[in-house]
Parts: C-alpha cells; structure tokens; sequence
C-alpha cells in the first residue's frame, strides 16, 4: 500500500480514454483529475498516444497497434511508483507482460463484462473468455470492482484479490433544475448511454407504456432503432448542462442492460431527481440496496419496474446521489495502489 500521507508518481495504463464516452472513460478521467488536485503526480498512457486500428465490430473505440516498445519507453520515462491496468485491452496486456518480465507489482480493474459483450456479438460462450480473464488478473496485486454484487460473482468465477472501489456523481453538474421541457406526452421514459447491441436497449423500446421514450446516446445500432421506431425521440449524444436537463426533464430513467458493472448513468440521473427502473441485476441492485426512501425499481420485468418507478420519491433519489463522492472515489482507488517493487 501507498502512504497516504505522500504524494505518489501513479502510471495509469487504459485502452479507453477520450474522445470515447463511456462510464470507463468518465470515471478515469475523473480520478486522475481528483488525484492531480490531492497532489500525486499521474501519468496516462492510452490509445491517442499511439497508431490505432478500429475496434472490430465497433469502429468508435481505437485500439493501439503493437504498442509495446513505445509503452515501454513511456512507462520508464515516467518512473512510477504504482502502476494501474485498468483494461484488458492491447495497452494493458502489454503493460501487464513487462512488468511481469520485471517482476513487478500492479493493480487491475474489472470495468466491462467483455465475456458477456463479445456473446452478445459473435456467439462465443462465456466459458473461455471469463477464464483468459481470470489469468489476466490473477497477475495483479489486486483488482478493483464497483460494487459487491460483482465482487461475489467474480469471487464464485475464481478470480481472487478483489477490491471494492466504488463509484462518484458531480453533484454541482446533475441537479434537479433546469429541467429539460421535452415538449412529450407525459410520462418520458428515458435511456442515455451507448446505443449498442449489449446494452440491451431495444427491450426497452419494446415495451408497451403510457407517454413517450427517449434515447440519449449515440452508437452503432442507432441507425436500425431509428428505422425500427420512429415514435421515439432519438437526440443523439450529450454531456454537460445538456445531459444534466435530460435526466432532470425525465419522470424515470430505464436502465435496461445486462452487462453493466456498475451504471454511472444511475448516479448520474438520482442526482437529478429522476427515478430509475431496471432488471435486477449488478449495479442497479447494489445502487438500490443502499438507499433510504424509494428511488427506483428493479424487476424481471422491466415494463413493471418502469410503471412503478413513477411512484418514487424524487427528493429521497437527490439525496442518495449526494452519498456518492468523486474525491472519496479517488482517495478508494489510491488506497488500493501497491508499490511497484516488491
């Protein structure tokens, strides 16, 4: 572990980084943000600092073309004292093949269910690749997750050293005004995030349901949802005061996915007073678990916790964001660090 009383040289490794939107990007970000204010020097290394290749089935996402040599050179340009892999990608399995090579230590996270990702698009069961993820983070002094029920899973998967470290919400950004007039029949029902096969999203556009839907978010199937329901307003992408009056606009957010290891869109829309609706399953669980006062549904069946998320208390979802700190997220992930040379 790091001392806490110091500031510390943190290398962080991701295949995910800006221009992509996506709640890896967003937590990163934000962490190395909160970390450079608290004084620790941090490094990112991540694809826009290499030649990249389109990510195959999802060209938004570039990956780093034989990275190794220049990671290296970067890695020890840096000096690190604590190195985080926070993906499985190119970057961060040839991250994770040098310092094993040098018998050094580092930390892993498990932000994305590739497994269940890769079903979702190939058919390839789930079996083979949970069991390459293992191996990938066997090698890590410890691999941080987002919530517990995740951690149990991987725990009954075999993965071992896991570490809790939980989410945050810019609480001065997502608030319950200005709310965005959709000029809709009430009630909106609304989904932001990627608009892409595993996010499970035409589960909710098929539901049978009073007022109107809307989809916040951009991705590769948008096209087809689009054709294939023209009743729905579709805006396309947004972020700042835009999205903050999205979420505030809506009478609940519908979390349909599946996949997700955590969900900051549910942070993100509590803290602007909107309910949110969603099948049982990690993250909206762990989310719901904790809080004092109703602020969403969970069910197997989505159209049932959508109808009975209207009934929430929007005060008491305001005030179950406001438990969750961007800076007790980062001061989490910092105490997790192990030093790199044993």
């Amino acid at each position: 572990m790091l001392s806490p009383a110091s500031s510390h040289r943190i290398l962080i490794v991701t295949d995910a980084w800006s221009p992509q939107v996506n709640g890896v990007v967003r937590t990163l970000t934000t962490v190395v943000k909160e970390l450079r204010a608290m004084g620790h020097a941090v490094e990112v290394i991540s694809p826009d600092r290499f030649r990249t290749i389109p990510c195959p089935t999802y060209s938004d996402i570039p990956l780093a073309l034989l990275p190794r040599r220049r990671l290296v050179q970067m890695i020890e340009a840096f000096t690190p004292e604590a190195m985080h892999i926070a993906t499985e990608g190119p970057l961060g399995m040839a991250a994770r093949s040098w310092a094993m090579r040098n018998r050094l230590h580092f930390t892993t996270a498990f932000h994305t269910r590739f497994a269940e990702y890769i079903k979702a698009r190939t058919g390839i069961p789930v079996q083979p690749i949970y069991a390459w993820m293992r191996r990938f983070h066997g090698a890590a002094q410890g691999t941080m997750v987002a919530t517990q029920s995740l951690r149990d899973e991987l725990a009954r998967r075999g993965f071992r050293n896991i570490r809790s470290w939980s989410r945050g919400v810019d609480l001065d950004l997502f608030k319950p005004e200005p709310r965005e007039d959709w000029g809709l029949l009430r009630p909106v029902f609304l989904y932001v995030g990627r608009v892409a096969v595993e996010k499970n999203i035409d589960a909710f556009l098929e539901l049978v349901l009073p007022g109107s839907k809307v989809v916040v978010g951009d991705g590769p199937i948008l096209s087809r949802l689009k054709r294939e329901h023209p009743d729905v307003l579709f805006t396309g992408a947004r972020s700042g005061g835009a999205l903050a009056r999205a979420y505030a606009g809506a009478d609940v957010l519908v979390f349909p996915s599946l996949t997700d290891t955590f969900g900051l869109v549910l942070l993100e829309s509590l803290a602007c007073g909107t309910p949110i609706a969603a099948y049982p399953v990690t993250g909206p669980i762990d989310v719901l678990a904790e809080a004092h006062g109703k602020i969403g549904e969970v069910n197997t069946d989505l159209r049932t916790a959508a109808l009975a998320a209207l009934a929430a208390d929007r005060a008491a979802c305001r005030a179950h964001a406001e438990r969750y700190s961007w800076r007790a997220c980062a001061e989490i992930f910092l105490s997790h660090l192990v030093p790199m040379a044993s």
